[in-house]
């Protein structure tokens, strides 16, 4: 049994970062002037996380193409 923890994490940081991101874009930009220089905090880290989450799917589901290639021929 191998376990890769790369596609639940990449799974989990996708979903955050989609979640925060949507939730930036929806929010109103008053809060964000008061607090944080009139940056969108929750628009900017949502894709960073998000980007962070597709790497991480693509780097599990690219370990598993080649698991199951080289199980193949070598048999």
């Amino acid at each position: 049994m191998q376990l890769d923890v790369r596609l639940p994490i990449g799974l989990m940081f996708c979903i955050f970062g989609a979640i925060l991101f949507v939730f930036g874009l929806v929010s109103g930009h008053a809060p964000y002037e008061e607090h944080s220089l009139g940056i969108n905090v929750n628009l900017d880290w949502g894709l960073v996380l998000a980007v962070f989450g597709a790497v991480m799917l693509t780097f599990a589901l690219r370990a598993k193409g080649r698991t199951a290639r080289g199980a193949r021929s070598s048999t």
